[in-house]
């Protein structure tokens, strides 16, 4: 798939950036001409409860704007605060495509159904595996905060 999209849209929270992270971002830069990356709030990571901290929004961030300014993505993003599940992908008709990953695909759907009941278009729900570490299982911020593996899914 080449650029095919003038705009997409990916969000997280992007804590701990790894390479699952990094595969979900060069997807939507990919076939994308410009990405919208929607990073989840300090406020709406706390509905989440999960078992452990998770980094503040402006670490969170820099670390973001570190990798997509090291590979001359900056230029064509835009990175707004997530404050539900939703953020912009249903006022911002702009957007063509969804990046997901296989296990976030199923809250693209239902993006979709939102989307519809409002009137607005469809998306196209573009869906990345998981990365997988070591030991075969998905690269995740809480593996790496319980110190099964490090960024890159190696066994620690």
């Amino acid at each position: 798939m080449k650029k095919q999209f003038d705009t997409v849209a990916v969000g997280g929270t992007f804590d701990l950036f790894h390479s699952g992270h990094v595969a979900l971002l060069m997807k939507a830069f990919e076939i994308g001409n410009h990405v919208i990356i929607g990073l989840s709030s300090d406020i709406f990571v706390k509905k989440f409860q999960k078992p452990h901290d998770v980094e503040p929004y402006t670490p969170r961030l820099e670390e973001l704007k570190n990798f997509l300014r090291k590979n001359g993505f900056l230029e064509r993003s835009d990175i707004v605060p997530l404050t539900d599940a939703c953020g912009v992908i249903l006022s911002d008709k702009r957007i063509e495509a969804l990046v997901v990953s296989e296990e976030t695909e199923p809250r693209g759907r239902a993006i979709n159904t939102k989307r519809e009941n409002l009137g607005l278009p469809p998306l196209v729900i573009v869906s990345v595996k998981m990365v997988l570490s070591e030991d075969h299982y998905p690269i995740s911020s809480t593996r790496i905060w319980f110190e099964e593996i490090d960024r890159e899914g190696n066994l620690l």
